[in-house]
């Protein structure tokens, strides 16, 4: 399936270069002092929650991940109940895991020191996202 392969690499350069984009577009844009200040404005966590976790379980990143795991971890006589055991564990680890940046990054001081970073780290991905679309889309297969 080598066309299948160069139909990959090259879409996966061009999102990588959409990434780069928004991310460039992000950088160039000043923060203002009321993007981090709490707004009197009712905030839906439930929604924000949600879409946090239709994110993660809709990475295909993380899922490949776990699947190469769990390929070359597991034996092909497992017992069928080593399957919700896999699945709880994962979700205990990405509660923690995400539980934990939510704790950390809604301190004061963790606010600040993004605020003073964010427009350097925007860049700095920007050019990441590029340099890498800018190789998958001009590489030779």
């Amino acid at each position: 399936f080598a066309q299948l392969l160069i139909v990959l690499k090259i879409g996966g350069g061009l999102y990588l270069l959409w990434l780069a984009f928004k991310a460039g577009k992000s950088a160039l844009r000043r923060t203002e002092a009321s993007d981090f200040k709490a707004s009197d404005e009712r905030v839906a966590y439930g929604r924000l929650f949600r879409q946090g976790i239709l994110m993660h379980i809709g990475n295909p990143k993380a899922i490949l991940t776990w699947v190469a795991i769990m390929s070359f971890a597991l034996k092909p006589d497992v017992i069928a109940a080593t399957l919700p055991i896999i699945i709880c564990g994962c979700a205990v680890i990405c509660v923690v895991v995400f539980g934990g940046y939510a704790l950390l990054f809604s301190t004061a001081v963790m606010s600040a020191f993004y605020r003073r970073i964010r427009r350097g780290l925007d860049a700095l991905l920007a050019c990441c996202f590029a340099l890498a679309g800018l190789k998958l889309v001009f590489s030779r297969s």
